[in-house]
């Protein structure tokens, strides 16, 4: 295994020219946002505050996202040392999902030129949920930033800038674990306060555990689902020893998740809710059926050391955490009194650009900055074996 280096090769791609694209149209609706006000692009209302800019590029994205605070536990905490070439693709990923939910938050604003109070201490309301929520995914983007920040310095060679990192590491470690073990439970708390607007299959005091365990196992998926389509793309060589491994761990947290999750639904009566044939019963089953399989395959010794079981656990496990959260945000969600909600198109191409933005800044990054660490040497003008990414 080599050491990690920029892949190099071509910049200006077809994919790269698709999200610049989608990023055109991502900043022609967030100037009408901002200069015309939220409600010129999108169809929130007062029974639906929250929409998809909360619901996916934040609560399902930061979860998505997580691939960077799993392999943090994985090698910094539980000393795992042999995941180690994990860990930086993941932090760049990690990195570009919570900035990008970070800069969805700020276009969910209503009076964002306020967005400011949140740092002023006489402004700060220490028993709100929101608040901890909020400034902890603002102080994790910047630990993020300062964690990758070793390949911007072996990129330019900044000597004292390198040796200034290396005194502060252990901090950034500690508050790179801690921060997101609070604000992702602290996003299921969130969902307590909407009380019985929120349907019995999603309202349960087990929120926040649920959330947490969530964000673990799909950080993980996303940590296997990345780097497999990775591999491929830029040939970087056979990791299926090491996800395989990741995979029994996160066959165990999924588990207990399974566990808990139909507990609970049992112990308050909710199981006939579940299997009544209703839209929601339908939609929670869906979801559960979703990580079953995942875990279903995962779950199997032979089905983990085969790339492509392994990749298709992963994407079940993604889509089925992925509709837990976002069915207690928004489908499970009924505030009464007739209010309904879909997204608009400028908010779908808000979110669309957003996705975009990540996808096309990942593959410009691992280009010119040390990200993978590759079994077979990688030249500048090697040949991918799928179109350019």
């Amino acid at each position: 295994m080599s050491k990690a280096k920029p892949l190099g090769g071509r910049i200006i791609t077809p994919t790269l020219f698709i999200c610049v694209i989608f990023t055109g149209f991502f900043l022609y609706f967030a100037v009408q946002r901002f200069v015309f006000g939220i409600g010129s692009v999108t169809n929130l209302n007062d029974g639906f505050p929250w929409g998809i800019w909360i619901a996916y590029d934040v609560v399902v994205g930061s979860a998505f996202a997580c691939g960077g605070y799993v392999m943090a536990l994985m090698v910094y905490v539980l000393n795992k040392g042999e995941f180690h070439p994990l860990v930086r693709p993941a932090l760049l990923a990690s990195m570009f999902g919570y900035t990008l939910a970070g800069v969805s938050v700020f276009l969910d604003i209503g009076r964002y030129w306020n967005a400011y109070n949140l740092y002023l201490p006489w402004q700060m309301n220490f028993h709100s949920v929101m608040f901890e929520v909020a400034m902890c995914i603002g102080t994790y983007i910047f630990v993020l930033w300062l964690e990758f920040s070793p390949a911007f310095v072996e990129k330019w060679h900044l000597t004292k800038a390198g040796s200034f990192l290396n005194r502060i590491v252990f901090a950034l470690i500690a508050l790179g674990v801690l921060l997101p073990t609070m604000h992702q439970s602290s996003l299921g708390t969130m969902m307590l306060m909407a009380g019985f607007k929120l349907d019995p299959l999603w309202h349960t005091s087990s929120l926040p555990l649920l959330f947490l365990l969530t964000a673990i196992f799909m950080g993980f998926a996303m940590v296997i689902f990345e780097g497999t389509l990775s591999s491929r793309i830029y040939d970087l060589g056979d990791e299926t020893a090491m996800f395989s491994k990741i995979a029994r761990i996160v066959s165990w947290v999924l588990g207990f998740y399974m566990v808990i999750r139909f507990q609970n639904i049992f112990m308050r009566g909710e199981l006939g809710h579940a299997f009544s044939g209703s839209f929601l019963g339908n939609m929670f089953l869906l979801e559960n059926v979703l990580l079953l399989v995942g875990l279903v395959i995962l779950g199997a010794e032979k089905k983990r050391s085969n790339p492509q079981a392994l990749f298709v656990a992963a994407v079940a496990i993604l889509l089925g955490g992925s509709l837990f959260r976002f069915n207690t945000y928004i489908i499970g969600f009924d505030p009464g009194t007739g209010w309904k909600y879909f997204p608009s198109v400028g908010e779908q191409m808000i979110t669309y650009g957003l996705i975009a933005i990540e996808i096309g800044a990942y593959t410009v990054f691992v280009k010119f900055f040390s990200v993978f660490t590759t079994h077979t040497p990688v030249k500048s003008n090697q040949k991918e074996r799928i179109p350019h990414v």
